[in-house]
């Protein structure tokens, strides 16, 4: 089999019979001669707008590919095609009890590839989950954008399948894989109702619709592999022995849990799995009094900025054709203080959303559904912040400081989502009416005052960004640009810290997993840790064994 690199398909003519019949023309063979062929990668090239091209790596096979070989040997896009490794070579065939049991705390991507994993390894995890199973938890996070009667169990954090369930969906990362783990995650995802197509693209994405289907089969193959699930059960505490091996060792023996019916329960385990999301603050501070041994960590905040969506696709392909995609961006700089200063989590066609999981805070997030194809795109503007702005050495200030500025969101917006003309956000002064652009939004918004509701250093740090930003995407920074508050949840604002083995370092049998803990920052980068620690698991058992 062969692999051919860097395949150029105009835009208006992308098909796999026109990408067949390239191959055949670089390599100057007939395309009868192509008897397969699979794509590999592929991503978009506009760097010469309004030329535009997809760019195809893929493999194939040809009648005397080792004729084919020598005849096109100085093309360096020509190679013998390798397989990436494939995790599924390393599910054990035989699967044998252990005894051992493993208790999983989250079903977001880390918890649920975890969980995954070592159900198709025979180990019978136990997945336990503060929120509603995905059924119920769609309809009370519904019921919260049209009322705003929030559940502080059940909601755009809390519940099947974590954040990530109401988002964009992507599923591009820029952690490095040699192992197969992400093929893996990408081939689960497809088993499970994921489009084809998020195996190749260069930025995969599922979009919040169809995830939720994705998530709800893998939970059923975890079942009929042996695992169980327990919603509406939130982690309190744990019980261990004390170890010989140090002050301050402790073996878990069980996790205490509040369950369904408010009850406290032990469970014992060897194992617990802290895959608890970025939002677990109760969990944070119960962990913390614990003696759990954690630290600070920087992280970002700011705003979503908005535009439609037409504009933006003018802006980065220089052309309007329905054929083409809802186009992106990545946007980076600094400030003049020396902070980052960047855009994250861009939804293409998406909404903003009402992302609350507290009484009394407002904090906003993107989604869009897989055709991405409301009329408007956002991302969040956000500014690095760090120990210095936080106010305090205490490991949870990160915590308290998000509070503030989610506190002060909801009383400017009265709990509704608060949305500024980014004209109004630089003259300091407050959006009354929204006369040409209503934002698109999940949860009731209103004009405000944005800019008022963030230090002072967070809302010039925007401001230079914008202003950057706007000489690479013409119009970015325009004055009927939108600006709806606040980002405060970009990532974990604490790290559980843990050894080699993935293990707390004072707690044995716990293993701090995935963005809350954090080590990873994203559903694809949070689901290969989630599979990173269960590969642990599943190796120290066998170790054992032998």
């Amino acid at each position: 089999m062969l692999q051919y690199s860097q395949c150029k398909i105009d835009y208006r003519r992308d098909s796999i019979e026109e990408l067949r019949k390239k191959i055949a023309e670089i390599l100057r063979i007939r395309e009868s001669e192509i008897k397969w062929i699979k794509i590999l990668k592929k991503s978009m090239d506009a760097r010469k707008k309004p030329q535009i091209y997809y760019s195809y790596s893929v493999a194939f096979e040809c009648a005397q590919e080792q004729k084919v070989l020598q005849k096109n040997r100085k093309d360096k896009n020509l190679s013998v095609h390798v397989p990436q490794p494939s995790l599924e070579d390393m599910v054990p065939k035989l699967k044998k009890e252990t005894g051992e049991r493993v208790v999983i705390v989250g079903t977001g991507p880390a918890g649920l590839l975890c969980g995954y994993y070592l159900a198709l390894c025979g180990r019978k995890p136990l997945l336990i989950e503060r929120g509603a199973p995905m059924w119920e938890r769609v309809g009370k996070v519904s019921a919260f954008w049209k009322d705003g009667i929030l559940d502080p169990e059940t909601n755009v954090s809390f519940g099947e399948g974590g954040a990530g369930t109401f988002s964009d969906g992507k599923l591009n990362t820029g952690v490095k894989d040699k192992t197969g783990k992400k093929k893996f995650i990408l081939d689960t995802f497809m088993q499970h109702g994921a489009p084809e197509e998020i195996g190749y693209l260069s930025k995969p994405h599922i979009g919040t619709d169809e995830l939720r289907g994705v998530i709800q089969s893998m939970g059923e193959t975890i079942r009929q592999s042996g695992g169980t699930y327990q919603f509406h059960t939130k982690l309190t505490g744990f019980r261990y022995v004390e170890e010989e091996s140090g002050p301050g060792q402790k073996q878990l023996r069980a996790v205490v849990v509040e369950n369904e019916r408010g009850e406290t329960e032990e469970i014992p385990c060897e194992k617990c799995v802290l895959a608890i999301g970025h939002s677990a603050r109760d969990t944070f501070s119960m962990l913390y009094e614990d003696g759990t041994v954690m630290e600070q960590k920087p992280f970002a905040v700011g705003v979503r900025v908005e535009h439609p969506q037409q504009s933006i696709n003018k802006m980065q392909y220089g052309v309007e054709d329905p054929r083409l995609p809802a186009a992106d961006y990545k946007l980076t700089g600094k400030t003049s203080d020396g902070r980052g200063v960047y855009s994250f989590c861009m939804c293409p066609g998406g909404y903003v959303v009402n992302a609350s999981t507290e009484p009394g805070g407002t904090v906003v997030n993107g989604m869009s559904d897989h055709a991405r194809d409301s009329a408007h795109a956002n991302s969040a503007i956000v500014v690095t912040v760090d120990r210095r702005d936080f106010g305090s050495d205490d490991v949870l200030a990160g915590v308290a400081f998000q509070r503030r500025l989610e506190e002060k969101t909801w009383q400017t917006g009265r709990g509704m989502i608060p949305v500024q003309r980014y004209g109004d956000f630089v003259k300091g002064v407050p959006t009354t009416e929204l006369d040409h652009s209503l934002p698109m939004t999940k949860g009731k918004f209103v004009p405000a005052d944005v800019k008022k509701i963030l230090p002072s250093y967070i809302s010039n740090g925007i401001m230079e960004g914008m202003r950057r930003f706007g000489q690479k995407i013409t119009d970015f920074d325009a004055e009927e640009t939108l600006v709806l508050g606040t980002e405060t949840r970009t990532s974990s604002p604490v790290r559980i810290l843990r050894n080699s083995e993935f293990e707390s370092e004072n707690r044995k049998g716990i293993y701090p997993c995935g963005e809350g803990a954090g080590y990873a920052g994203g559903i694809m980068s949070a689901a290969m840790d989630g599979l990173r620690v269960a590969l642990q698991i599943v190796s120290e058992r066998n170790n054992q064994q032998l």
